[in-house]
């Protein structure tokens, strides 16, 4: 048998967000494998085995799901949102360059997904519409000083601004300081979206201008979306969006 390992998203929470290219991909894989509460999301059948794992083993978890397609099986490797975005794609590409070259020989594909701040902007409307970012406040892969100097520049550059994973009971302070420095360097109050568990029952929505948003807002099922200057709501409706032109 030839083994394969594909590298999923299974998007923000809302079954009919995963793609037909990732169903597929479970429907033949003889394993799937990833973080406890991703795992969940794949229903169980004869012939699948699930492997979940704790939230810190990625390096472990991507080494597993590679040996297990060279010895040919079928394998997915389940991210919520899109693989490639602060998820399990990048895990598995650091296994494979540290690891056995015979892994280099294998089959691996990435299957992209929905992520949290996509689905989070079209629930509100449009506040990507222009240029933006993406940061992990997350202090686990890299120092504190590193975050708060890249909210600082893509501040002053106007992007609008995702922030993934920013607050939780262990790290309860990221999201505290990414505020700080905002109203420090924006001095305005631009609309900042709290969005958590964005298609799912547990859906929250809410606008607030910058000088009123508060870290407590958020926990680690909330995508923070800070808009940049030129970022509004119109009058009358509950879209927020962002004009194509930075004039």
């Amino acid at each position: 048998m030839t083994g394969w390992l594909a590298i999923a998203g299974l998007g923000p929470g809302d079954a009919a967000l995963v793609t037909p290219e990732v169903s597929a991909a479970l429907a033949e894989a003889t394993d799937v494998i990833g973080y406890i509460p991703y795992v969940a999301r794949v229903a169980p059948r004869d012939g699948l085995t699930l492997h979940p794992s704790d939230n810190r083993v990625e390096l472990d978890r991507a080494r597993h799901a590679l040996d297990l397609a060279l010895a040919g099986h079928r394998v997915v490797v389940v991210s919520s949102g899109d693989p490639g975005v602060f998820a399990m794609a990048a895990a598995v590409f650091e296994a494979i360059e540290q690891g056995a070259p015979e892994w280099r020989t294998l089959d691996v594909r990435v299957l992209p997904g929905i992520t949290a701040m996509l689905a989070a902007a079209a629930r509100a409307g449009a506040p990507l519409g222009h240029d933006f970012c993406a940061i992990n406040l997350s202090d686990n892969l890299k120092p504190q000083a590193i975050i708060d100097r890249r909210v600082r520049l893509a501040a002053e550059a106007d992007f609008a601004i995702a922030f993934y994973n920013p607050r939780s009971k262990a790290r309860p302070d990221g999201l505290i300081s990414a505020l700080a420095i905002l109203r420090e360097t924006c001095a305005d109050a631009r609309p900042v979206l709290f969005a958590r568990a964005v298609s799912t029952p547990d859906e929250q929505l809410e606008v607030v201008a910058l000088p009123e948003a508060r870290a407590e807002m958020a926990d680690m099922r909330t995508v923070v979306i800070v808009g940049s200057s030129r970022t509004r709501m119109i009058a009358g409706t509950r879209f927020l969006y962002t004009p194509r032109s930075a004039a």
